[in-house]
């Protein structure tokens, strides 16, 4: 989603404890994704500097590792496969790249959107690319080339995020028109709708192959069974606009961030958060370690905040 927000300052507001909080300048203007890879040791950043860089993580920090130009726009996506060996980036530019990480070199330019491609996914056997748009569209696409492989329908509003699940079966897009869409993969067609957002669907992730989390501008996170299309749980009310989440495998707690810098760790089955911090700038995006020990936010002046917790 485009966001609009003003510089300030770092601040911490927790309920529970708070070890370190550590920000870190990755770009010259907003990060507006963050994304850890499949084995926790490389953090990827999106920046409306029309930049992605590749970070080094451990022990509270981040070190830049490298930096990956050729986007002509800002840059609101980034994806990791599944291997660790491959990126795929999304831009304002109506393009997604997809990277080889050991050059840090494009090895396919994705053309076909006709406006900004907002969000981005790999399929767990790096086969296909799955992309969302303002454009309304949710597609496929082959890696090896960037060619489209499926338009799988559309949304009557820009689709901003879509998520694959764990055994790549299921692909889910939200938007801006309130509604998941449910789509198989293997069939190319749409398989449900999941219903009762009251406004813009902002982030979308499987915490396993039927059950998929969801965030939204209605400031509510809810649970989905995708076997069923019902909705199973309803949190919050957070107290801003969730626009960042992430799934902890592990330790299944679901990481949330707000715009108005608000980082929360949900216990699903307790069905309340059980950590709250904040960081006094806007907040696009999170990302959440295995163990949820370690959350990665990106913020509106452009820097990616460290938060360990205990």
């Amino acid at each position: 989603m485009r966001r609009i927000g003003l510089l300030s300052a770092f601040a911490i507001l927790s309920t529970a404890v708070v070890l370190a909080q550590t920000p870190t300048k990755a770009h010259t203007a907003l990060v507006h994704c963050v994304v850890l890879s499949a084995d926790g040791k490389l953090l990827a950043t999106a920046g409306f500097d029309n930049s992605v860089k590749i970070w080094d993580v451990g022990g509270g920090t981040i070190k830049e590792k490298a930096v990956l130009t050729g986007h002509t726009g800002p840059v609101y996506a980034v994806a990791f496969s599944t291997d660790g060996k491959t990126l795929v980036s999304a831009s304002l530019d109506k393009t997604a790249r997809v990277w080889n990480l050991a050059d840090k070199k494009t090895t396919a330019e994705i053309k076909g959107h006709t406006d900004i491609v907002d969000t981005v996914a790999i399929l767990p056997d790096a086969k296909q690319i799955a992309t969302g748009s303002a454009d309304k569209s949710v597609k496929l696409w082959n890696p090896a080339d960037g060619k489209e492989a499926k338009a799988l329908g559309v949304h009557t509003a820009s689709v901003y995020s879509v998520a694959i699940s764990p055994d790549g079966k299921l692909l889910a897009s939200g938007g801006g028109d309130n509604i998941i869409k449910v789509w198989d993969v293997a069939a190319g067609k749409e398989s449900k709708q999941l219903k009762g957002h009251e406004q813009a669907i902002t982030g979308l992730v499987f915490t396993d192959n039927t059950t998929l989390a969801s965030i939204s501008l209605d400031r509510t996170v809810r649970l989905w069974n995708t076997a069923e299309g019902k909705e199973t749980k309803k949190l919050g009310p957070t107290t801003d606009d969730p626009y960042g989440i992430a799934w902890s495998g592990k330790a299944k707690r679901l990481a949330t961030c707000g715009y108005s810098g608000l980082l929360n760790v949900w216990d699903l089955d307790a069905g309340k958060a059980v950590f709250t911090s904040k960081v006094n700038s806007p907040g696009y995006t999170v990302a959440i370690d295995t163990d949820a020990k370690t959350l990665y936010s990106g913020h509106d002046n452009g820097t990616v905040v460290v938060t360990l917790v205990k």
